[in-house]
């Protein structure tokens, strides 16, 4: 048996940092290099964009997501690589943001 892929995900302009599934919601989010995260169905399915908060100037005005993990009770955090915590609904809408100084791995 030869293994074939089950969708072919596609959005993303650069190459992708990060990624999650939640089988729970039948959800993949991902992320790239230079900006946004997707939401897709698992049927592949573009969903919703999740864009970073807008206050942010100069060069950290581009988030670059680090790691994204989702909660089966619909609940997305992304860590940014200039240390910014985020959470979203799977909605598409910020819920609350954290900065923080560690380096997070």
């Amino acid at each position: 048996d030869f293994a074939t892929p089950r969708a072919i995900l596609t959005g993303h302009d650069c190459e992708i940092t990060c990624a999650t599934i939640c089988a729970e919601l039948g959800l993949v989010i991902s992320g790239s290099k230079e900006g946004p995260c997707l939401i897709h169905s698992m049927n592949g399915d573009l969903l919703r964009t999740l864009e970073g908060p807008e206050t942010l100037e100069g060069p950290e005005k581009c988030l670059r997501p680090k790691l994204i993990q989702a909660s089966r009770e619909g609940h997305c955090v992304i860590y940014y690589e200039n240390g910014l915590f985020c959470v979203f609904s799977v909605n598409g809408r910020l819920q609350a943001t954290m900065e923080t100084d560690d380096k997070i791995k």
